[in-house]
């Protein structure tokens, strides 16, 4: 059966970051992390069909979507530094058993320009 689709802000790093949450809590979880330029209403349509089977989180990244969108002469829009608050995301609890491998995949990115030092 379909669960309900929640949409939340919870401040990261000192940033409002929008997240949509679907699925029981004790169900596994799936970190849905949307591409450039895009938003989290890009993964509606899965939330929809998976919500009965997963507990769903798919965040807006900071300048996208309904998160803040801080001013780029006080942050850098770089694929590290957004990893970085979707990692801090990760672990501030909304996110429950879920651990920061994706967050940690899409820093290592070979497009990213900015790997992550090992």
């Amino acid at each position: 059966m379909q669960q309900p689709t929640f949409y939340r802000t919870t401040k990261v790093d000192g940033l409002a970051i929008f997240y949509r949450e679907a699925g029981p809590g004790d169900a596994p979880t799936l970190l849905l992390l949307h591409g450039f330029p895009s938003s989290s209403r890009m993964f509606e349509p899965l939330l929809t069909r998976l919500s009965d089977r997963y507990h769903l989180i798919a965040p807006d990244y900071p300048g996208f979507g309904h998160s803040a969108w801080p001013d780029p002469k006080q942050f850098s829009y770089t694929f590290h530094h957004i990893a970085s608050v979707m990692e801090s995301f990760t672990q501030a609890g909304r996110t429950r058993a879920l651990d920061a491998r994706a967050v940690r995949v899409n820093r290592l990115h070979p497009g990213s320009g900015d790997r992550e030092r090992q």
